[in-house]
């Protein structure tokens, strides 16, 4: 059995804990349970981290993009826009560096200091990367904290893109309409949570054929294992939440998230 995770950040600092640092972890996931990887970056800065990664494992790729709270913190965002769209303009130079997705993107209101100021900042990020996603032809993955109506709405502005809304939070209904306009819907370990019963909900309603799963590693950490630092492996656990669901094997929904995600991602 061979897991696909469709979102982790192995460049984050939480890996240095692992002994060996993020390399050593991923050697061994990938000889064991893990078959591929997106590596998913939330700045211009961290997608060189990605880009590096990835070329050092087969089965590991990349998207590059700006993360909603990330681009709060870009004092010249129009600069770091630009090298992200540097990054996937050359068709050439996104096989080599074996880019296959924009983002993560999106809106996150889960924010102290959440303003109208800082709503216009993501705003303008979110729709100049849809704007390259709908310009090569590339899928995008949804970064929707709090914002399900703003997320939806930018899907429905951009009928020509399509991709992942990640983590999935939202309800059953706007994964229906999603799923009709092209798009797929990835689950976390929060499947697995106890307290998490509506999300399971949402699970048993979508297609087989547009499911996703992912760790957002080293985040959200499928019970038993909440508060620790997460990472590919740990989809076994996110598996069996979901296979349980369906009444299907853990083996059979293995296989086919890992179709899936081959499909969106193109690979």
């Amino acid at each position: 059995m061979k897991f696909f995770d469709s979102h982790a950040h192995y460049f984050d600092a939480w890996f240095n804990e692992y002994e060996g640092g993020a390399d050593a972890l991923l050697d061994k996931i990938f000889a064991q349970h893990v078959g591929a990887i997106v590596n998913i970056a939330t700045n211009p800065e961290n997608l060189r981290e990605c880009i590096a990664q990835a070329k050092k494992y087969e089965n590991m790729y990349v998207s590059s993009g700006i993360h909603p709270e990330d681009c709060l913190y870009i004092d010249d965002i129009d600069a770091a826009l630009a090298k992200i769209e540097a990054s996937i303009c050359n068709e050439a130079l996104r096989k080599e560096n074996k880019i296959v997705a924009i983002g993560e993107i999106g809106f996150d209101y889960h924010l102290d200091d959440l303003t109208d100021e800082v709503k216009a900042k993501q705003r303008h990020v979110f729709e100049a990367q849809m704007q390259m996603a709908q310009k090569y032809g590339l899928p995008v993955i949804i970064h929707d904290r709090e914002a399900h109506g703003d997320c939806f709405e930018m899907a429905l502005k951009y009928p020509s893109v399509k991709g992942i809304f990640h983590s999935y939070s939202g309800s059953s209904e706007m994964a229906r309409e999603l799923i009709r306009r092209g798009w797929y819907i990835s689950f976390s370990g929060v499947v697995t949570f106890k307290n998490a019963s509506r999300v399971r909900e949402v699970v048993s309603t979508i297609p087989l054929d547009r499911l996703l799963v992912e760790t957002d590693a080293p985040y959200l950490s499928p019970h038993p294992l909440r508060g620790k630092m997460n990472h590919s492996a740990n989809l076994e656990y996110t598996v069996g939440a979901i296979a349980a669901v369906f009444g299907k094997t853990p083996e059979e929904i293995a296989e086919i998230t890992f179709e899936n995600a081959q499909r969106i991602y193109g690979l």
